[in-house]
């Protein structure tokens, strides 16, 4: 057996969401992320109800591999989103959401990816993980979901994330 330390990053960013978190929880679904996520495809989705819900699982493309995600916590009444991911022999993510109303309509989100590398190609994507890209995708995330949740249209050109 092999036990040793995680060779773990983790990255938090604060977003300002302009909706209630009845209308903001859906939007962290794998079918309903096609609404406002240009670079979002899903390949799969496990669910009772077809959305989003605790024990759903989906998996999308990470290059010639298939990334298995699976949800573990979604509850409306805490604002709380908890989902792993895995790319097999590179990493396991955690991405943890909490969203906290700050006035009747605004929402803070709190949006934490951290990521467990189980490799030495693990290794390099946590190089590659830095603050700086983190934050440009969690900017480009706040503004697509800005932009649906006030014309309930994609906002197009943003920068994968």
């Amino acid at each position: 057996m092999k036990i040793q330390q995680p060779r773990r990053i983790a990255h938090t960013y604060e977003q300002t969401l302009n909706g209630t978190i009845q209308e903001i929880m859906p939007l962290y679904c794998p079918v309903r992320e096609l609404d406002w996520c240009e670079s979002w495809s899903p390949k799969a989705v496990y669910s009772h109800s077809g959305l989003v819900e605790k024990d759903c699982i989906f998996i999308t493309s990470h290059g010639e591999e298939d990334v298995v995600w699976l949800v573990t916590d979604y509850d409306v009444e805490k604002g709380q989103v908890e989902m792993y991911y895995h790319i097999p022999n590179t990493l396991v993510t955690k991405l943890d959401i909490q969203l906290t109303s700050v006035a009747p309509d605004k929402t803070k989100a709190v949006l934490t990816y951290s990521k467990t590398s189980l490799s030495e190609a693990g290794d390099q994507a946590l190089k590659e993980f830095t603050k700086g890209e983190y934050d440009i995708m969690m900017d480009s995330w706040e503004k697509a979901m800005n932009h649906y949740l006030s014309t309930g249209k994609m906002l197009r050109g943003l920068p994968n994330f």
